[in-house]
């Protein structure tokens, strides 16, 4: 794995952290909502920006990665919405972690 790539990896875990952490929570966000529970982390896919609860497992893999990166190019670390939006859609984001939950098992 290159160092731009680690450098990459390192500027998400630390989006990621300030994205989870409970004073970076909106108010108006409901308790259900904000929970993500220990190994996982929420993203907002499509248009719509549907909220989604991954296992941290899939950073490791390289077409979750190809993910971040769009993401990265689309809206950088500092996107305006808050929270970690991956620009593609909910289908196919489906699809992919379907994938990637049946090549775990």
């Amino acid at each position: 794995m290159g160092i731009i790539r680690l450098v990459g990896m390192a500027e998400a875990k630390k989006k990621l952290g300030r994205t989870l952490s409970p004073r970076g929570r909106k108010n108006n966000e409901s308790s259900d909502e904000a929970v993500v529970p220990k190994g996982h982390f929420a993203v907002y896919v499509g248009e719509a920006r549907r909220r989604f609860v991954v296992p941290i497992e899939y950073l490791a893999h390289a077409l979750f990665q190809d993910l971040l990166s769009w993401a990265e190019q689309e809206f950088g670390y500092e996107h305006p919405t808050g929270g970690l939006t991956i620009p593609c859609s909910e289908d196919y984001f489906l699809s992919l972690t379907s994938l990637l939950s049946s090549q775990q098992s």
